[in-house]
């Protein structure tokens, strides 16, 4: 797909997720693109990604992507500082659904060749995560 408008194709994946719309930010992401999320142990294609912001989106149907700053560089990587917030309605990453609120900060890096996303990358603090969504033990996520 072109970029409608000139618009940097990782402000148009942010923008569709910002809408909890996966198929709109991934109309933009190669097939072939490299997609790597560290503390979800995602490492893939863009089918990889578009499941996990599936499963995200599906997870916390009120999910919002808040963009806090953003740059991009001259070899076309922007760097997004992301808050993600929402109150979980199914079981996500592991954790059974309790209902919990969370707001976790996030950092993507998403590599463009001005046309499609050819790779992204995002980072947050997993432990951060598991006390916004109660787990008491690491070594059993799911305590039933």
């Amino acid at each position: 797909m072109t970029v409608p408008d000139g618009r940097p194709p990782a402000a148009e994946f942010w923008a569709g997720l910002a809408d909890r719309d996966v198929a709109a930010a991934f109309s933009v992401v190669a097939d072939d693109a490299e997609v790597t999320i560290i503390p979800a142990g995602v490492v893939g294609t863009s089918d990889a990604g578009r499941r996990f912001f599936e499963d995200t989106v599906s997870a916390f149907p009120d999910v919002e992507f808040f963009v806090k700053n953003s740059f991009t560089g001259t070899d076309g990587v922007t760097v997004t500082e992301v808050s993600m917030e929402g109150t979980q309605a199914g079981d996500y990453l592991g954790v059974i659904n309790q209902e919990k609120h969370i707001d976790v900060d996030q950092v993507w890096l998403v590599h463009d060749d001005g046309n499609q996303v050819r790779s992204i990358t995002g980072y947050w603090c997993q432990n951060q995560l598991y006390r916004r969504l109660a787990v008491k033990r690491l070594d059993q996520v799911a305590i039933i």
